[in-house]
């Protein structure tokens, strides 16, 4: 079996090229080398997402179940846990390795995201010790959190929404190592508005306690103080690894990420990119413009492979 396209990933960018490709009637191939629904799902399946179009505001995990759901009813063929290996010429066609096998394709997608990932560490004392055991990189359901004294650490908009997940279940409070979040607008008027409490300009030193985190240790202006906690949430940002991508024979930027022109295609015809893997001048990473680029790639998918009369 040749397929039209094979997309590799399957986050929102992976799954609206697979959306935009079936409508064109593209016998279609999803792979992903982990779980469907990329950095929503593994990273932060509780945050609310406040600008996605068409929802004032929807659960990263719903979001994801959404796409997902719409690629499969489309008749999108999707397989993870199916690392994709390299991408090889053949007679007229592309060759994709996995670890489970190889398929042959007339076109390619190239929607990783920032490939293998996971989050940020600290490096504090008691981090890696009670890992699993009150402290945590992802926020659990609002379930598990009730009656729990929560501290997040972390100033961007992932650890901001956490926060306001958090917060309508139990006692919350953010530290952050500025004296200003990073974060949208937005979300610092909603932050300000809550009940979390704050402590800025403040660093992590230690997670404490014995068979489970009973506090943290919090360094401000040159002093120390600990702070009650059950659990610790760290929401620092990902470590990203991209490894794969430089075995493709596609054009990578000085950052090594995949060059693209206003088509999204790369440098090796039939191949595409869409998504936090791909820079442009002006590139601006979000769900939307990932979702925008995908639908851009399976067209000028579409055009290599079926040629029609008006490409």
């Amino acid at each position: 079996m040749t397929y039209d396209v094979i997309i590799i990933g399957a986050g929102p960018s992976g799954l609206t090229a697979g959306i935009y490709a079936r409508s064109k009637m593209m016998k279609t191939l999803i792979l992903d080398a982990a779980e469907v629904g990329g950095q929503l799902t593994a990273l932060y399946p509780e945050k609310g997402i406040h600008n996605y179009p068409g929802f004032e505001r929807i659960q990263a995990r719903k979001l994801s179940d959404k796409l997902h759901a719409q690629a499969e009813s489309l008749e999108c063929e999707i397989r993870s846990h199916e690392k994709v290996m390299d991408i090889n010429d053949g007679n007229e066609e592309l060759v994709v390795v996995t670890t489970k096998g190889e398929y042959h394709t007339k076109s390619v997608i190239i929607a990783v995201g920032m490939g293998t990932f996971k989050p940020k560490r600290m490096g504090v004392k008691g981090e890696e010790e009670f890992e699993g055991r009150g402290l945590t990189y992802i926020l659990p359901v609002k379930e598990e959190l009730v009656g729990k004294k929560v501290v997040m650490f972390g100033g961007g908009n992932s650890a901001i929404d956490m926060a306001l997940v958090s917060v309508t279940v139990t006692d919350t409070t953010i530290v952050h190592r500025r004296g200003e979040f990073r974060a949208d607008e937005s979300n610092v008027i909603a932050l300000e508005e809550s009940k979390i409490k704050r402590i800025m300009n403040a660093a992590l030193v230690s997670v404490n306690g014995e068979d489970c985190v009973r506090s943290v240790t919090i360094e401000q202006n040159g002093k120390t103080f600990d702070l009650k906690a059950d659990l610790a949430v760290i929401n620092i940002g990902i470590s990203s690894d991209l490894e794969d991508i430089k075995r493709w024979g596609v054009g990578l930027t000085e950052s090594g990420l995949i060059k693209v022109d206003f088509e999204m295609r790369t440098t090796r015809p039939g191949i595409f990119a869409c998504g936090d893997v791909v820079d442009y001048p002006g590139k601006y990473k979000q769900i939307i413009t990932g979702c925008g680029e995908a639908g851009t790639a399976a067209v000028a998918a579409y055009k290599f492979v079926k040629k029609p009369y008006w490409a």
